[in-house]
């Protein structure tokens, strides 16, 4: 199973799944809970100023329910090449 989290409000999760098509869901997370607690919320560079907010990651969970591979700070190209070989 694939989804995605994000701190955005499940209505503009579902315009932005319906505008990509997106083959999985999105879990809203507004208080940044989740990513805490998976070690994907931290310090980051935007537009040269440090801020805090969701560092982009991906994560394999295998069938026994444990952390397999995590790709941290991921940048789009490229990356879904990365995890199909991961996977």
């Amino acid at each position: 199973m694939i989804v995605g989290v994000s701190k955005d409000l499940p209505a503009t999760q579902k315009k932005f799944e319906a505008k990509f098509h997106l083959p999985f869901r999105l879990l809203s997370d507004p208080d940044a809970e989740m990513q805490k607690a998976w070690g994907v919320w931290g310090e980051k560079n935007m537009y040269g100023k440090k801020v805090f907010g969701t560092v982009r990651s991906t994560v394999i969970v295998g069938p026994d329910g444990k952390v397999a591979k995590v790709f941290s700070k991921v940048k789009v190209a490229g990356h879904v090449a990365e995890v199909l070989e991961a996977l």
